[in-house]
């Protein structure tokens, strides 16, 4: 129901209430029972053992927990107890998966958590004639509530009388200055909220003035818990990361079910003994599963997360690192986030020219500034070197503008003290202060121009109009001051007598600055391909000034106000979406209509907040990046990244070192997947030709585990390119494979199972065991994956890149070589491998071999250099 529409008798009486006498007990209790406790409720916490459970749907997890039954059922059938090895090694990783995944899923329950916090805990309201103070969850419609400056609003309430009240609604509507209110104001039906000035809302708070009021809403039904269902509806999504991993395991999984079938129909046929049909089977599944990899990326990403800490930006979830990175479009908040949150007055004029405040202004400022902080109730405490703010933003920019030029409000105070006042007030739109200013009384008034100049005489009022119009256009908030010499002190002061024949003194503009790193930050995303747009609840005229400044509003782009918003159906929003780079005066709901029309566009969307009112929006978005200082937890718990220092800029090292990190992981695919190709290969080809496996199942889950882990996880660790800024963004749907991925994996993965095999025909017709050719199999397969790390470091040369440039690569060869050593030449930890003495000559050939991928990668890179080369000239 429109309730900000409605005339305040019609209301009384639809709540069935007194505004004198509020409501009985009895029907208090009567509707407590009826709706419920004021308070946010949200979805039922899933248990650990449901998320655990939730684990087991990856189609790659259970191909391997049916490789894991097949091999337990093998060992059940034989005679050595270490063939139980394989089934338990299998089930210990797809438990540690399951693990590591439970660990991390909380951010839709404290976004909730968060919200619930934040209601007022107790109230002041009328029962059966008498103000009572009860707790705000006992609150119901139609209870008629006091409240006072510093109050917490306890649930949406419609004003019945007001008193110079002023609401801070920032953190739901996104204003940065208080707004002020009017029992009496007649408001449009389908005004935005920021507009409905004759209404309170639940989790705002009081900052100036006095009001009775009675409640609308509570609970869910309240604007903070329409949000509050917006969070609960709005599903997680899987970042692309997430994605792409999750088809690649299905496709992996699917070629791992083919090949086992070919291959099964292949040992009816050749006569080969049905268990060596299941342990070949379950050797492929292990061969084609890259065990390692979601442990890989997510170690991968919980470094960059550690290094990202030191940039200030906290990761709340791993993949987010990688989707910040991708992102191609930054929906970002004006007030706190692109802004400093604080009114700052930036010119003045006093009758001569337009001043900039730097500091050292003109004596006519100067005075100006005297005058305008003598009319103020705000103050500036200094406690050892940090500066307090107490009072309305408005004035506090006067007087930390005055203090600027050295004009101390205490010390002014004292010399001038204030004798009588006229406090602002909404009807009058002005406040006047009575200042001993050289022993005689004189009047200060401040406020709007349009009011103020209605009582000046003197004065030039077409000029004072053009200054009040230039600064109206550079969205500057404007006050104007004026002074009136008395007689005497007034006993009574009245606004006839004090505010009446007024000499002008000057026009006083303040705005919420941009961040001045904010512009920089705004032209690096542009450089790198990454659309900003803002989106704020302030006006657009201030919103559009702001986004010029920065250069997010620019030529060929456009500012659009939530009504103009509202008016679009989803269709013309999603045809118009790319020319809109601001929006103002938004809702909550209107700000999750952008990110998913853009999100239709493919596009990878982050938002970045402070206030409750973007906490859908984060949700929604690809990654939400919530402010760390000024931001509240709500839109913290929505989020997935917090900027500790609330500085727009970090999260342009953010997205590069996202980008960096993607970079690095897309090398580990290559490097695990060409490894785990070449392992099915060899399997496949091997059966094929021969009806004997070169590997068994265990050593395929050694190489994969062991010997491949740690090269991998080195490749994480290479440095971010310089030039990585320089790139445009990912398209959301582009395969982990794309630029030559996918060709290069496969090719390298037949040169691993041409080497391979080589080894095992080397191995058996040296040997004269499939043991000793599965022994010479496993070193030159083993051993050549991990010369292949250093390739994959990057595109350059090995010459080029230099060995040294990534010290983790050449400790992770070393323990890997050592760990494979150990495994080879350990009789008893050899024999549970399945590994057998070769001669001198078997290991330095099957060194050799394993040497071979360097050889040709260096070739083909020495190749592309050639042709890169010609091309250019």
């Amino acid at each position: 129901m429109a309730w900000h529409n409605e005339n305040k008798d019609d209301i009384l009486k639809k709540l069935g209430t007194d505004p004198s006498q509020g409501l009985s007990q009895q029907r208090a209790a009567q509707l407590l029972a009826e709706h419920g406790e004021n308070r946010l409720k949200g979805k039922a916490k899933k248990t650990n053992l449901q998320r655990f459970a939730e684990q087991f749907k990856d189609f790659m997890v259970i191909i391997l927990i049916i490789a894991a039954i097949v091999s337990f059922v093998v060992a059940l059938n034989g005679h050595d107890k270490t063939e139980f090895l394989e089934p338990i090694i299998i089930l210990g990783i797809v438990i540690l998966n399951a693990v590591i995944g439970v660990v991390q899923e909380s951010k839709a329950e404290k976004a909730l958590e968060a919200l619930q916090n934040m209601s007022a805990p107790t109230a002041k309201a009328y029962r059966a004639g008498k103000i009572q103070v009860i707790p705000a969850t006992e609150l119901v419609s139609g209870d008629v509530i006091i409240l006072e400056a510093g109050d917490f609003v306890p649930a949406d309430a419609r004003l019945l009388e007001s008193a110079s009240l002023r609401c801070e609604e920032s953190a739901l509507t996104g204003e940065s200055v208080p707004t002020e209110k009017d029992a009496n104001a007649r408001v449009e039906e389908n005004a935005p909220l920021g507009d409905r000035v004759n209404m309170v809302y639940s989790g705002t708070s009081v900052v100036y003035g006095r009001a009775k009021a009675v409640i609308t809403s509570t609970g869910m039904g309240t604007e903070m818990g329409v949000i509050a269902k917006l969070l609960d509806n709005e599903e997680d999504e899987q970042t692309p990361l997430q994605h792409k991993l999750s088809k690649l395991g299905k496709v992996l999984g699917l070629v791992a079910l083919g090949v086992c079938a070919v291959i099964f129909v292949i040992g009816i046929f050749s006569g080969m003994p049905l268990m060596e049909i299941f342990m070949t089977s379950v050797s492929l599944a292990v061969a084609a599963i890259p065990e390692g990899l979601p442990a890989i990326v997510a170690i991968v990403l919980a470094m960059g997360v550690q290094r990202m800490v030191k940039k200030n930006a906290i990761i709340r979830r791993l993949p987010a690192v990688e989707t910040l990175g991708s992102a191609s479009v930054i929906c970002s908040d004006k007030t706190g986030t692109l802004t400093q949150n604080r009114m700052t007055l930036v010119k003045a004029w006093a009758g001569e020219s337009v001043e900039d405040i730097t500091g050292s202004e003109s004596e006519r400022i100067k005075s100006l500034l005297m005058l305008g902080t003598l009319c103020c109730d705000a103050s500036i405490e200094n406690d050892g070197g940090k500066e307090t703010y107490i009072g309305d933003p408005t004035e506090v920019a006067i007087v930390a503008a005055a203090l600027k030029n050295g004009i101390d409000k205490a010390r002014i105070n004292a010399d001038c003290p204030r004798v009588a006042e006229l406090p602002f007030d909404s009807d009058r739109k002005l406040m006047t202060t009575v200042n001993m200013i050289n022993g005689k009384p004189v009047a200060i008034v401040k406020g709007a121009f349009d009011v103020l100049s209605k009582r000046l005489i003197d004065f030039d009022e077409t000029e004072a109009l053009a200054i009040n119009a230039k600064m109206g256009e550079d969205a500057l908030r404007v006050l104007a001051v004026a002074v009136k010499p008395l007689d005497d002190v007034p006993q009574k002061p009245t606004s006839e007598e004090l505010e009446q024949g007024l000499t002008f003194s000057g026009l006083l503009g303040m705005i919420d600055p941009p961040r001045e790193e904010a512009k920089e930050a705004v032209a690096t995303c542009i450089k790198a391909g990454i659309r900003p747009i803002m989106i704020t609840g302030d006006h657009v005229v201030t919103a559009s000034a702001i986004a010029r400044q920065l250069g997010i509003l620019t030529e060929g782009t456009e500012a659009i106000s939530g009504t103009e918003l509202s008016a679009m159906n989803e269709q013309e929003l999603g045809i118009n979406i790319r020319k809109y780079s601001v929006y103002a005066r938004v809702s909550p709901e209107d700000k999750i209509r952008i990110v998913k029309a853009w999100q239709n566009t493919g596009a990878v969307v982050s938002m970045t907040g402070d206030g409750v009112n973007d906490a859908p929006a984060l949700k929604a978005a690809d990654i939400g990046c919530a402010m760390g200082i000024t931001g509240t937890e709500v839109a913290k718990g929505a989020s997935d990244m917090i900027l500790t220092d609330d500085n727009f800029a970090t999260i342009v090292s953010a997205v590069k070192e996202g980008r960096g990190i993607y970079d690095n992981i897309k090398k580990a695919v290559q490097f695990l997947l060409g490894s785990n190709i070449g392992e099915l290969f060899a399997v496949f080809f091997a059966m094929i030709f021969w009806q004997k496996s070169p590997l068994l199942a265990i050593q395929l889950l050694w190489i994969n585990l062991v010997t491949d882990g740690l090269p991998a996880l080195a490749l994480g660790m290479e440095p971010v390119e310089s030039d990585v800024m320089l790139r445009r963004p990912k398209p959301k749907n582009e395969s982990i494979f794309a630029q030559g991925l996918g060709v290069r994996v496969v090719l390298q993965g037949l040169m691993f199972a041409a080497l391979t095999l080589t080894g095992f025909y080397i191995g058996f017709q040296a040997g004269g065991t499939v043991q000793a050719a599965q022994t010479m199999a496993f070193l030159v397969l083993a051993v050549s994956q991990l010369f292949h790390a250093f390739n994959v470091r990057s595109t350059h040369s090995l010459f080029v890149v230099g060995l040294g440039s990534n010290p983790y690569m050449l400790g992770a060869f070393a323990v890997s070589l050592l760990l494979i050593a150990l495994i080879t030449f350990i009789p008893p930890v050899a024999m549970v491998f399945g590994l057998v003495v070769l001669t001198k000559q078997l290991y330095l050939t099957a060194l050799g071999l394993a040497f071979v991928p360097v050889v040709i990668i260096e070739i083909e890179k020495l190749g592309k250099f050639v042709l890169r080369k010609m091309r250019d000239k």
